[in-house]
């Protein structure tokens, strides 16, 4: 028996040399037998193709995800992209997110994949939370519940497992598991009563996989391990009180908020023990199975515990083997664009007047993440597919008399130190505000960003917000302005 199908490695797109430099990295793990692929980035095509060999050359059914919260175009372009799950959940549409579910899993069943890490099911009640934000649908925790049980009876309805993340809540969470160990001071009444409501709903949905949070939960464990490591809060809650019997599944194995106790081989068996089924993204996958058979031939891992967890694995590989689906339609598209548009709404103030030309200053508190973002000017030039000449600045002109809009990014980016904007971004706002008011011109904050971090900016008189800064929110918004404004465009 080897533990290896208990792994799922990351395959991360290079834009210079595709998949193609991952090619020993991927014959090494077919041969060890891994479990799965967890797919970042790159064209659907490539993607396609690589999906299509490996399923033809692993010699176990494979479990092939991606992260898909905001549809497969987060991570594959010609992929519908969906707008943020926290804008689908302003809108407050049961059909919708249903819709949303359905439309992610049939772009990522065309692509050969048949697991989508989605829908984070963690509630957005803490403003000072840098992690979660506008990934959740809500901080309501009945509304939340009832939408995401939707999305994901609309993903799976179409093949396609889907994940309920990141238990038992990680909205609490006092700091960014990708940076650190946080910790979630919440009492178990509270906790009961709110934040493992959605988790109740995705279950009662038939949800096929957990997500474990790399958070510490004193209430529930006073160990103070994190709930990935925690047998109290995953073999004593989740599969005993709450009796899930689906897939659970690490969070990314190389974040710091696990690796802050102990290497990579100790989480992973510690892992195994307290209730995971699957370990996500190993740094190294080979040395890790070894690690995995030495601890179970020792008996440091249960057998029972081990064989359950292969059990469950191949019955759920078996429910998703690929196959023939139903592809996203121009409708699809179609309402993935008006969902968009629909989601942006004014926080305070008015759209102003754009007429046929505009300033746009870019103000990006986004930059120096970990990963690549939308390309910023985008933005401009979406108003420019609808024939308003955009120019991009540092800071408004000056001798010039067109509508300034500020397009402030401050989304959800993993190591952020402070929830929204930076001091110097928040100056820049300013400024770029009170000098568009001392020229007499119209000025109009465009915020990339979670409706909450509008109270930042008190000198900004007109706000509208757009959720995060993807393109397709970059366009909804140019759209939304240059149809509400008095010039109408569309």
């Amino acid at each position: 028996m080897t533990l290896a199908s208990l792994l799922v490695p990351a395959l991360r797109w290079d834009n210079e040399h595709g998949f193609s430099h991952l090619r020993r990295a991927i014959d090494d793990a077919l041969s060890a037998r891994v479990g799965g692929f967890l797919f970042f980035g790159g064209p659907r095509a490539a993607a396609a193709e690589l999906a299509a060999e490996l399923h033809t050359r692993s010699s176990v059914p494979l479990l092939l995800a991606a992260d898909a919260e905001r549809g497969a175009g987060q991570q594959f372009d010609g992929c519908v992209a969906l707008p943020p799950l926290g804008a689908l959940g302003f809108l407050d549409d049961p059909a919708g997110m249903r819709r949303a579910g359905q439309i992610t899993a049939r772009d990522l069943r065309r692509t050969g994949l048949n697991w989508a890490l989605a829908p984070v099911c963690d509630l957005d009640v803490a403003p000072g939370n840098t992690i979660i934000g506008t990934r959740a649908a809500g901080g309501d925790p009945a509304r939340v519940g009832a939408l995401i049980a939707e999305w994901i009876d609309g993903c799976q309805s179409e093949g396609v497992m889907a994940c309920a993340k990141h238990f038992p809540g990680h909205g609490r969470a006092d700091a960014d598991s990708h940076a650190t160990l946080p910790s979630a001071t919440i009492g178990v009444t509270a906790l009961e009563r709110d934040d493992l409501a959605p988790f109740r709903d995705a279950l009662d949905a038939g949800v096929a996989s957990v997500m474990t949070a790399h958070v510490a939960y004193p209430a529930l464990d006073p160990s103070g391990a994190p709930a990935t490591l925690s047998a109290p809060i995953l073999s004593g809650l989740l599969r005993g009180a709450m009796g899930f019997d689906g897939l659970v599944v690490t969070d990314a194995l190389d974040m710091r908020g696990v690796r802050a106790v102990g290497t990579e081989q100790e989480i992973a068996v510690r892992a195994i023990a307290a209730g995971c089924d699957l370990l996500l993204a190993p740094e190294d996958a080979l040395a890790l199975a070894r690690a995995l058979d030495d601890a179970a031939h020792r008996g440091d891992l249960d057998e029972e515990r081990v064989r359950c967890a292969l059990d469950r694995r191949d019955r759920w590989a078996l429910w998703a083997r690929p196959g023939a689906g139903r592809e996203p339609s121009l409708d699809d598209e179609m309402w993935s664009r008006q969902a968009a548009d629909a989601t942006v709404h004014l926080v305070r103030g008015a759209i102003p007047r754009i007429g046929d030309a505009v300033e746009v200053v870019l103000v990006d508190d986004d930059s120096g993440g970990p990963w690549p973002h939308p390309d910023r000017a985008f933005f401009a030039q979406a108003l420019g597919a609808l024939e308003v000449e955009a120019n991009v600045l540092d800071a408004s002109a000056t001798g010039t008399r067109v509508p300034v809009l500020i397009a402030a990014f401050a989304d959800v980016v993993a190591g952020r130190v402070e929830p929204g904007f930076s001091s110097r971004s928040r100056d820049r706002i300013e400024r770029a505000s009170a000098v568009a008011h001392e020229q007499n011109r119209d000025s109009l904050v465009v915020l990339f960003s979670h409706p909450r971090h509008a109270a930042q900016l008190p000198g900004a008189p007109n706000v509208l917000c757009a959720w995060g800064g993807d393109r397709p929110m970059q366009a909804a918004a140019a759209r939304v302005i240059a149809r509400r404004s008095s010039g109408v465009r569309r």
